[in-house]
Order: C-alpha cells, then structure tokens, then sequence
C-alpha cells in the first residue's frame, strides 16, 4: 500500500502541520471539517506538499524527519520537487 507524507498550510496563519497516512483525500477531508484534533478550527488547510513512500516505515521515518527539521525555507529547497504550485 502507498503512504504518503504531506504539508497543509493553514490559509490564516500560514503555520504548516506535518502528517503522515495511507488515504491522502479522506485525511485532507478530515483536516477541513475539523476532525482532526492537531488542526481542529485552524483551518482552512491548503495541501502544499506530497511525497509518495512504498514502504510505511520509511514514510514516517521521513514524516519524523520533517518535523525535527521544522526549517520551513530548508524544506522547501531541500524536497523542493514535492511541493505543490
């Protein structure tokens, strides 16, 4: 199964909330209707970033990465083929 590792933007605040899953279109429904306790009413979200992994393990190892990283303007020159125009 495919995972993924993605970006949201949050519209108002411009803060950026990392994740990790298996089905990218029902998470980011679950990010807009506030389902999500990391985002809830933080919103709206704008997906910024997606990389696709085979292999779960190395998607949250990646996932983690990011989050340790949290440099915003290294990210986006480091993974730069990722993000979304």
């Amino acid at each position: 199964m495919i995972s993924y590792v993605y970006i949201l933007e949050s519209e108002p605040s411009g803060k950026w909330y990392y994740g990790f899953t298996e089905d990218i279109d029902q998470r980011i429904k679950d990010h807009q209707s506030n389902r999500s306790k990391y985002t809830r009413f933080k919103g709206p979200w704008k997906l910024i970033f997606k990389r696709e992994f085979l292999d779960k393990t190395e998607a949250l190892r990646f996932e983690k990465q990011l989050k340790i990283t949290r440099n915003k303007e290294f990210i986006k020159e480091k993974f730069k083929d990722y993000f979304i125009l």
